[in-house]
């Protein structure tokens, strides 16, 4: 069973983006079998949603890059352990390095991540580049999964 997993904490400004992605993406139908997650900040705690599951699809914010807003399609390859931002505990990275060492086969993983502008903890919201890539995230996700235009 495919999985969408969002990480993220909206109390921490643009860590919140995959709380956001996760929220739109829940508002609408997806095709049978996907299946959509809002892992907070769960980090290692995160392993059970990739059991059992083929394929995944993170998502998740970047630590503040060049480009605040900007879209990228990461493999589990480009995620070193120590990128984690603020609030994922042992960090998506590590997650994903975990999941290689589970008995059971990994599942594909794609990831889909914003550069935020800002990850300051106790500052709900997004910034203004990061909430105006919510919908092209999700839009780039429905088109991952055959879910066509929501």
């Amino acid at each position: 069973m495919p999985h969408i997993v969002c990480f993220g904490n909206p109390l921490h400004g643009d860590d919140g983006f995959g709380a956001a992605v996760y929220t739109r993406l829940s508002e609408t139908p997806l095709p049978d079998g996907w299946r959509v997650f809002d892992a907070g900040t769960s980090g290692l705690n995160a392993l059970w949603l990739f059991r059992d599951c083929g394929e995944a699809i993170i998502v998740d914010s970047l630590a503040p890059g060049a480009e605040p807003g900007r879209l990228r399609e990461l493999t589990a390859g480009d995620v070193l352990a120590e990128a984690a931002p603020v609030g994922h505990g042992g960090g998506v990275g590590y997650l994903l390095q975990a999941l290689q060492a589970m008995p059971e086969p990994p599942p594909r993983v794609r990831i889909v991540a914003v550069e935020s502008a800002d990850v300051s903890a106790f500052r709900p919201g997004l910034s203004a580049p990061v909430a105006a890539a919510v919908a092209p995230a999700v839009a780039l996700i429905r088109s991952y999964i055959g879910a066509g235009d929501d």
